[in-house]
């Protein structure tokens, strides 16, 4: 199998368009937003908040969900993108073959001992969830804020320099949805 056929300066158009498709049909939970705006927004969290402009990362923020929520599996990923970004896509993913709370516990320890690419593009996908929280129910926001509080608790572990800021602007969002729970 050739992998990797894309240069690196055209994977995120690519993973766009590659997205795009394969979430097509799929709405986020206010059920009217298209989802793929969700891993738009992520790839920009990636390099405009974060400021990490790596085309391979940019590309794995745009697929980080194919593998799990669409009919996409990794070899599509490898075969187009190259081990780096189906890597870290893979990284990303929940094994759903697993009951709910092993798939938990199994994807945080992958969270832990994963790259830095890795916790770099799970704290975008937290920051962009817990922004777009605002539309759901008090009960459905406490669920997020939990959630986020799981996946920090993981990211934290062998925490590499360069994602520090991201983990303070991620911690900085998730207290002022806490702090809106509050009043």
């Amino acid at each position: 199998m050739q992998t990797n056929t894309i240069p690196t300066a055209d994977m995120p158009f690519e993973a766009a368009a590659f997205a795009a498709r394969a979430h097509q049909h799929q709405k986020r939970k206010d059920n009217q937003t298209p989802y793929v705006s969700h891993v738009f927004r992520v790839c920009l969290v990636v390099r405009h908040t974060f400021g990490f402009d790596d085309p391979r990362m940019l590309a794995a923020a745009l697929l980080h969900d194919t593998i799990e929520d669409t009919a996409t599996d990794c070899d599509d990923i490898l075969s187009r993108f190259g081990e780096d970004v189906a890597t870290w896509v893979a990284a990303l993913t929940k094994d759903m073959r697993l009951p709910h709370d092993a798939r938990e516990d199994a994807y945080a320890k992958g969270l832990a001992a994963a790259d830095w690419q890795v916790k770099a593009l799970k704290l975008a996908d937290l920051y962009d969830n817990l922004g777009d929280s605002k539309h759901l129910s008090p009960g459905g926001r406490k669920r997020t804020a939990a959630k986020a509080h799981f996946y920090l608790d993981a990211i934290r572990h062998n925490m590499p320099e360069q994602v520090r800021p991201a983990l303070a602007l991620v911690e900085q969002r998730l207290a002022e949805l806490e702090a809106g729970l509050t009043t």
